[in-house]
């Protein structure tokens, strides 16, 4: 007879681990099934960034300021240092018609409470020194921050651990079944679970687990390439971003404008300091499939496109490099909540490359959902069943 729990959670990433660690401080029991090792997915291949500049008013942006305050705290309540810092965003913007779009889009921000406001160049120049000349103007936040993915995991595991957690990597899932109360869990080398509550927390994996139980999850892996520089000392006060990151979610007409080839590997400048003193420059959203192996002519344009928005690093080492999935769907929007005609089987993925932004609050949510608890948030807007309704509308359009 297989073991019984409360909850299974399927994904062993941030994601997974915040919904397990959250369910666990509810006194649930709670088990958590990796393939692979705890972070081999999205979680231990991206970047360290909390960048609220990045999200869209709305839901998005309101549940990734909650997200920021619950990060704030966090080293405390798990008990370990996650390099939690606050070092304010730039998005640099290098013509008219983006300073036009970003001038819009961040007036509909702080009508949701974010503190952005756009400088000059002077300003630009003196929070940036080593910036390359002919920028035009740039945003700017203090609220922007940080943290270091890999130790935020290993506190939700330990803590976890701590208070009941348990853990099974290595294992692939052959069965998912419905019984007439609760779920079973069959894995390939002939064991099984059961449990009351499924959570599909598998990230770019999400659409597999669905199939297992006859549904359909529009999530598809986007690869995001980084690169890496030897330790430095600061360049300038604030993490940093090109408008174009933002102006290709916005105004996908806008973007990628340098070349087809930009266009095609979704290459997008990023650049944030790790709190060892590492550099960590990027990125990429390439329609790539399941294939890991980084794009050496995408890592060449990342680096140049580097050294072109601040020279100095031409003089740096670039130390090496890695590529993970963003599980994206097509609204940019994560998907979150429970699923019609599968009691009891939620799903928690699909946030592409806002995961660590917003794990703390995606956990947060995904246990009020099981607990059956009023939620401040329109969740309607995060269900599957949003994809439906628009496809209907299509076939009456």
């Amino acid at each position: 007879m297989g073991r019984s729990y409360d909850v299974v959670v399927i994904g062993g990433g941030i994601i997974g681990l915040s919904i397990a660690y959250q369910l666990v401080k509810r006194q649930k029991k709670v088990i958590v099934i990796e393939k692979n090792e705890i972070g081999s997915g999205a979680s231990g291949a991206c970047d360290d960034m909390i960048l609220l500049q990045s999200k869209k008013p709305g839901i998005s942006l309101e549940m990734a300021m909650e997200s920021l305050d619950m990060y704030k705290t966090l080293s405390d309540e798990l008990g370990i240092d996650i390099e939690y810092e606050n070092h304010g965003g730039m998005i640099l913007i290098e013509n008219q018609r983006h300073l036009n779009v970003m001038e819009e889009y961040i007036e509909q921000q702080r009508k949701y409470g974010l503190t952005v406001e756009i400088i000059d160049k002077k300003a630009v120049y003196r929070k940036q020194p080593h910036v390359r000349q002919g920028v035009l103007a740039s945003t700017y936040s203090p609220t922007d921050a940080q943290v270091n993915p890999l130790r935020v995991m290993r506190g939700y595991l330990s803590r976890g651990t701590a208070l009941g957690l348990e853990v099974r990597k290595g294992v692939h899932i052959s069965e998912i079944n419905q019984k007439s109360s609760g779920w079973m869990v069959s894995f390939k080398d002939g064991t099984y679970i059961e449990s009351e509550y499924i959570v599909n927390a598998a990230g770019a994996w999400a659409a597999e687990i669905g199939r297992m139980v006859d549904i359909q999850i529009p999530i598809r892996p986007k690869k995001g390439q980084v690169v890496i520089t030897e330790q430095i000392p600061k360049l300038g006060d604030t993490n940093v971003w090109s408008a174009e990151y933002i102006v290709a979610k916005l105004k996908p007409e806008l973007a990628n404008e340098k070349n087809e080839v930009f266009k095609h590997l979704g290459v997008g400048f990023a650049l944030s300091q790790a709190s060892c003193g590492n550099y960590i420059i990027g990125s990429t959203r390439e329609e790539a499939g399941f294939d890991k192996k980084t794009n050496p002519e995408a890592l060449q344009l990342i680096v140049k496109q580097a050294v072109q928005f601040f020279p100095i690093l031409s003089k740096v080492h670039f130390i090496r490099s890695f590529a993970g999935f963003r599980p994206a769907t097509e609204d940019g929007k994560a998907i979150l909540g429970g699923v019609e005609n599968r009691d009891g089987f939620f799903i928690a993925a699909g946030h592409e490359g806002d995961g660590i932004a917003l794990a703390p609050i995606t956990g947060k949510l995904m246990a009020d959902c099981i607990e059956g608890k009023q939620i401040n948030y329109n969740m309607e807007e995060l269900k599957l069943e949003r994809f439906r309704q628009e496809e209907v509308e299509c076939a009456f359009a």
